[in-house]
């Protein structure tokens, strides 16, 4: 069967039928400028009698303007990103504005791509979670054209734009003191860190006598990995770096491998902190794999809380970010810049809250 291409109507056609000028049609289907209100009417009524459907970007062209937002995120499958997401459509929609969503995969390419896209699409803001949080040229390029801009959960160091983020390393401090003030001296960590031996030893003894102050400048990862650390300092424990379980990519399946090697170490952990929801997924799976049962075998605190960490028994102690306030935050902060507001870029913090449902037991 042949199907005809649908013919778009162009605003020439709606101006014929309503007796105007393209100029006066123009001023009325892109809400700018004054006409009549008789003529508008009429304007309005023969594009909707028409099928008219404006073009943005031509819109966009006149006005400096094209209503929309582009959003990057680094991967919308996740239930983070997903309420993120919930949270700037909740701002930006009761604006009157679209949403352009793009997705990185956490990977610099991808974002560069999505970046450049989204520019092209003359959106009249960015709000973006970096891959890259020390250079990220095309980010500052952006805004160095005026791309008003609003990053979010990660910050990038000299980019002067405001930042909604996650207090990280406190409350991953906090959740593994809870482990270590039940006993536990074998806490292990398994975090999306991109094994490389030689910047996770740097690290480590850089942080072993205090921590630098440059740390929100890390991506999430690490910085929750600074929180297991400060947490060991506290109580002037040694870290040992064999419990720290570095995972290559953000894949629930790498974690569950690298969950599993850590299993079957006679020195395995008696505690597991896991620094976000794919790692928190792929830990369960190893556990599961391995017939482990929780607290009894294993002590468990997650970052981020996942919907299934209320199903399995007993459920699963987390760390709840305030994933869709960070979403609002970031989109209320977009729209100020994007009309112009003035001032030093801004930098939230937004504090998470640990929901205990009996993933812990004590080891005396």
């Amino acid at each position: 069967m042949d199907y005809m291409k649908a013919r778009k109507v162009t605003i020439v056609e709606v101006a014929k039928g309503a007796g105007v000028s393209t100029a006066t049609a123009s001023r009325v289907l892109g809400n700018y400028g004054y006409v009549g209100k008789t003529t508008k009417e009429r304007v309005l009524s023969v594009a909707s009698k028409l099928g008219y459907q404006p073009n943005k970007i031509a819109r966009g062209l006149i006005t400096g303007r094209t209503r929309t937002i582009g959003v990057i995120a680094g991967d919308i499958a996740s239930p983070f990103y997903a309420a993120v997401l919930r949270g700037i459509s909740d701002v930006v929609e009761s604006h009157g504005l679209g949403l352009l969503i793009t997705n990185s995969d956490e990977t610099l390419d991808r974002e560069v791509a999505a970046t450049k896209l989204l520019r092209e699409n003359q959106v009249d803001g960015l709000i973006v979670s970096p891959c890259d949080v020390q250079d990220s040229p095309h980010l500052r390029e952006a805004v160095r054209a005026g791309m008003p801009m609003a990053l979010i959960d990660r910050k990038v160091r000299g980019l002067l734009v405001d930042t909604v983020a996650v207090e990280n390393i406190q409350s991953s401090r906090d959740a593994v003191m809870r482990l270590l003030l039940a006993g536990h001296r074998r806490v292990g960590v398994i975090a999306e860190l991109a094994p490389d031996e030689t910047r996770l030893r740097n690290f480590l003894a850089s942080t072993e006598n205090q921590l630098p102050e440059d740390l929100a400048l890390l991506s999430t990862s690490w910085q929750r990995l600074a929180g297991y650390l400060e947490a060991h300092q506290v109580f002037g424990l040694e870290v040992d770096p064999k419990l720290i379980f570095a995972v290559a990519g953000h894949s629930a399946t790498a974690a569950k491998n690298a969950a599993l090697a850590a299993f079957n170490d006679t020195a395995r952990p008696t505690a597991l902190f896991c620094a976000d929801g794919l790692m928190s997924v792929g830990a369960m799976a190893a556990i599961s794999a391995r017939g482990m049962q929780i607290p009894s075998d294993l002590s468990l605190i997650c970052f981020d809380d996942l919907d299934w960490m209320t199903f399995v028994g007993p459920g699963i102690d987390a760390i709840a970010q305030p994933r869709r306030r960070l979403g609002r935050a970031a989109a209320r902060f977009l729209l100020a810049r994007i009309g112009e507001a003035e001032g030093a870029p801004r930098d939230i913090r937004l504090s998470p809250r640990m929901i205990k449902r009996g993933s812990l037991s004590s080891i005396r």
